[in-house]
């Protein structure tokens, strides 16, 4: 028996363009056509999902912050699940649609271990600091860091936000009555590329830890795993979380929500996340925004399969000491 748990988190209510509910199902796929039985046997639980909610009308007014009130059963639910996960000494692996979700991931971590500190490497094209008071597009997949990280960013205020949203908001930071969940001196951002002003000046006021592709492909991303691992060494536990799009779309594939150019390469993926995840503090490991439905022959999940597969190798060898 594996002593990894797979965590599937199929909702996509907090995306813009939708799809990504069925990229966990890509990635069981995808070990298929590849001859893997990676999926046979493994203890699997799943979170639940609103995403028949994108198919009725919402009572509430949210336009900053979108499905914002599912997101708190959603989060509410990993905190639960988390919980039994780490009760049994395993960790767990988390297939996500879109990337709202990881709020979900890190205030179930805190749930488990309210007294120890986390440490959270973002390996993301996008920063995901929005809140609802910046967010151009009120999708809440841009905003799972700011909530973890308790902000609200009202000095770079731009949207008139509802009653609504400001309740939902709070009640969110609040998940199990954490507030910060992390601390900013905690994360570190790998691969951003793709930013608004506003985050832009929250990533500077906080001297937030930042390596941008050009600097791990110069320096070769073993290296930089190593000096991640380095600045986060006052944590006592570590989340990674591995957004697709943090890949090069025009080299790997479009199969994502919001595809950038100009990212990594498979291979250097793979070394960076295998060397970030032979860490002995490493509590959970995420993948999130697939979206097949945005792709061609299902090759963002191949290649996140191939990923995947190789990353839970590591963690499992790694318990298995």
């Amino acid at each position: 028996m594996s002593n990894t748990t797979i965590v599937q988190s199929k909702s996509e209510i907090g995306a813009g363009t939708y799809g990504a509910s069925i990229g966990v199902e890509a990635l069981k796929l995808a070990a298929l056509n590849q001859g893997n039985g990676y999926f046979k046997d493994r203890n699997i639980i799943e979170i639940i999902n609103h995403n028949s909610s994108l198919f009725s009308s919402s009572s509430i007014d949210t336009p900053h912050a979108k499905n914002i009130d599912k997101l708190i059963d959603i989060y509410q639910d990993f905190c639960h699940k988390f919980k039994k996960v780490y009760d049994t000494g395993n960790i767990p692996i988390v297939l996500a649609g879109d990337h709202s979700s990881a709020g979900g991931t890190i205030a179930g971590i805190k749930h488990s271990f309210p007294q120890k500190r986390l440490g959270v490497i973002w390996v993301d094209a996008h920063a995901d600091l929005h809140s609802p008071y910046t967010s151009p597009t009120g999708n809440m997949h841009g905003m799972p860091l700011a909530v973890s990280l308790g902000i609200d960013n009202k000095a770079n205020q731009k949207n008139n936000v509802s009653n609504d949203a400001v309740n939902y908001w709070k009640k969110l930071k609040n998940i199990s009555e954490i507030n910060p969940k992390i601390d900013s001196r905690d994360v570190v951002l790998i691969g951003v590329r793709d930013t608004e002003k506003e985050e832009d000046v929250l990533i500077h006021e906080l001297n937030m830890k930042t390596f941008v592709v050009e600097e791990v492909r110069q320096s070769n991303p073993k290296k930089i795993a190593n000096e991640t691992l380095k600045y986060l060494e006052n944590c006592d536990i570590i989340y990674v979380s591995f957004d697709v799009d943090s890949m090069d779309c025009d080299l790997i594939s479009h199969g994502t929500g919001t595809p950038v150019c100009n990212g990594f390469s498979e291979k250097e993926s793979t070394e960076l996340l295998i060397e970030l995840c032979k860490s002995t503090k490493l509590c959970c490991f995420e993948i999130t925004e697939i979206n097949p439905l945005l792709d061609e022959k299902n090759t963002m999940a191949e290649t996140g399969f191939r990923i995947l597969e190789k990353v839970s190798q590591i963690i499992e060898e790694k318990l298995d000491l």
